[in-house]
């Protein structure tokens, strides 16, 4: 059973981890305290610590899977293309030069007030339960669930193993996010909260303020390239995964933190950073 699809811990080496925590902490509360006080927290703990709440149902995220799976066939001919000419050595910074590029152009002014419209129709659907999944997805949805996933595969996995694939998901992640962020300073896409106030009132923007920027949008890219890359490690749970990237965009719809191009443009781009992390460390 899925540790986030069922909304339980499945994982027997969590669940023991965490009774034995218990245990000793009961014996030696100041040790166990000062120990957790001093150390940074990595993913696990951190869902440990805010597990999920009932995520959206397959119903309400049923329209995003069509438009990723669009992303994912345009960016492997596009990969293709840059494998031919640069073969699979590694060149971080040409790479990313050439995949900024592969973001098509913002939407028209025309046209992402279209797409506003939509966000905002979105909106009035919210509710409580609906604002809780979505708050722990934008939290958790930028790297921890899918460090998360990549944990529960290393158990079963040498060491070495383990730790090579650990550093290349984490390089995917970063790298998708400094692309987007230099893209979307350079596009200037407002987000939907910013152009509506009312969507996120929430977030106190200031009167006249243009960012922060949304195209594309980084929630996408990073769960793009994380479902790219674990996805070819464990092909057997690649539903499970396109499954929670699909959780994870809904979200950013649904409390308007991007309209539906960004999240397009996103995924395309991380995608693409998934191909590049896995041909370049030979997976």
């Amino acid at each position: 059973m899925n540790v986030l699809r069922g909304i339980k811990w499945p994982y027997a080496l969590i669940a023991l981890l965490a009774v034995a925590a218990v245990a000793v902490g009961a014996l030696r509360p100041q040790l166990v305290t000062a120990h957790v006080s001093s150390k940074k927290l990595g993913a696990t703990d951190r869902i440990k610590q805010s597990p999920p709440p009932a995520l959206f149902t397959a119903a309400e995220i049923a329209g995003i899977g069509t438009r990723t799976d669009a992303q994912r066939t345009k960016a492997d001919a596009l990969f293709a293309q840059w494998k031919k000419a640069h073969g699979t050595a590694r060149d971080d910074k040409a790479f990313a030069a050439w995949a900024a590029q592969q973001v098509p152009a913002p939407p028209t002014a025309a046209q992402r007030t279209a797409e506003l419209r939509k966000v905002q129709q979105l909106a009035k659907t919210r509710t409580a339960a609906g604002k809780r999944a979505a708050t722990w997805l934008e939290l958790h949805g930028k790297k921890d669930i899918w460090k998360l996933y990549l944990h529960d595969q290393r158990e079963l996995v040498p060491a070495q193993q383990g730790t090579a694939e650990k550093a290349e998901l984490k390089a995917a992640l970063k790298m998708a996010k400094t692309i987007s962020d230099q893209v979307a300073a350079a596009d200037k896409q407002p987000a939907p909260y910013v152009l509506d106030p009312t969507l996120r009132p929430e977030k106190h923007i200031k009167p006249g303020a243009k960012g922060p920027y949304s195209y594309p949008s980084s929630h996408a890219a990073r769960a793009a390239a994380a479902v790219t890359y674990l996805s070819a490690l464990s092909p057997h749970r690649a539903e499970d995964y396109r499954w929670m990237q699909d959780e994870v965009l809904h979200s950013r719809l649904y409390m308007a933190g991007h309209v539906p191009s960004d999240i397009t443009a996103g995924t395309l781009l991380g995608d693409l950073i998934g191909d590049y992390e896995l041909a370049t460390s030979g997976r």
